[in-house]
């Protein structure tokens, strides 16, 4: 299913959802439409641009400056931030895979003592600055980010299931940065792939792009977010517990020039031993089975084997149903 293609046309951007309605609350009119748009967008792109209540100028410059500050200083520093999982402290750069991008790591971002953790890793004396910053934006993806998933649980009739599947996950927060290459030439900065987590929210703090994402008929969109909306993405854990009906993308990010790109990313993880199901309300004739139970922790065992780094798609390989095309 998810190479069928609507007869639209496909835009030269992502869907954009305005999400800064006073009144976007469950009931409302405002909610209906919205759920609507988002359904529509993940459907099809997997992805949309969310249009948040005006972020302050001053906030956006503070966030960049102590971005820009983090990433400065010392490898030796930054190689302080470490994790016994997998991705989740600092990631150097790449030279294949991802030659042009580094990274932070922040478990449950938005309480503020693993913010406060982190910038006492990186400052003698720590930093609230950064501290207050890293845990306001991590506040509001996480609010957002709930929204999402509440919207389309409801858009797809089971609400019900709303509670556990909130409790089936932790939150990631990763700070990223992606150097300029110094080329007018658009190089490659993160190698394509599908996020394999619930879900993804992202945002840009600079004004240089490089996110792209792949549609189902193979076009490229470039991504150009404003400084006041959230790049919302589903991951193919999320797909696989939905049973297809909405869109993992394949994305990528290409870099030109000489700025660095910095992003805040906040990923939707699933717990340790909790198994992706669909549920059986999402299954029927017209929706067969794509995807026998996993857990998150076993596709990333399988992600780390010589079938899952050749696969085209890693999550057929790893558990698809046979004979679904």
């Amino acid at each position: 299913m998810g190479e069928e293609i609507t007869s639209y046309e496909i835009p030269l951007r992502l869907p954009i959802i305005d999400f800064s309605h006073k009144d976007l609350k469950r009931g409302t009119h405002e909610w209906d439409s919205v759920k609507v748009e988002v359904r529509k967008a993940l459907e099809e792109f997997g992805c949309f641009e969310a249009l948040i209540d005006k972020f302050p100028l001053e906030l956006r410059e503070e966030l960049h400056g102590a971005l820009n500050e983090a990433f400065d200083l010392p490898l030796e520093t930054k190689m302080l931030n470490v994790s016994e999982k997998p991705y989740h402290g600092y990631l150097g750069v790449h030279p294949e895979r991802s030659p042009l991008y580094e990274s932070f790591g922040i478990d449950e971002a938005n309480v503020v003592e693993n913010v406060q953790g982190l910038s006492n890793i990186l400052w003698p004396q720590g930093s609230a600055t950064f501290s207050k910053l890293i845990q306001y934006i991590s506040e509001q993806q996480l609010g957002l980010e709930r929204m999402v998933r509440l919207m389309i649980l409801e858009s797809l009739g089971i609400e019900e299931y709303m509670e556990e599947h909130m409790d089936s996950n932790y939150y990631l927060l990763k700070l990223m940065k992606y150097a300029g290459p110094q080329s007018t030439e658009a190089k490659l900065g993160l190698y394509g792939h599908t996020d394999k987590n619930m879900m993804t929210i992202l945002y840009q703090n600079n004004d240089v792009n490089g996110l792209e994402v792949r549609t189902k008929n193979g076009e490229w969109i470039l991504v150009k977010p404003s400084p006041n909306t959230f790049t919302v993405m589903i991951g193919d854990s999320l797909y696989a517990w939905l049973n297809g009906r909405l869109h993992s993308p394949f994305h990528r990010v290409m870099m030109k020039g000489n700025k660095a790109r910095y992003t805040t990313a906040l990923f939707s993880i699933l717990k340790a031993g909790y198994t992706v199901k669909a549920p059986k309300e999402l299954v029927d004739e017209q929706h067969p089975l794509l995807f026998k139970p996993f857990t998150f922790d076993e596709f990333m065992k399988f992600l780390h084997t010589e079938a899952g780094e050749t696969s085209d798609c890693a999550l057929r390989a790893f558990c698809g149903v046979k004979n679904i095309t």
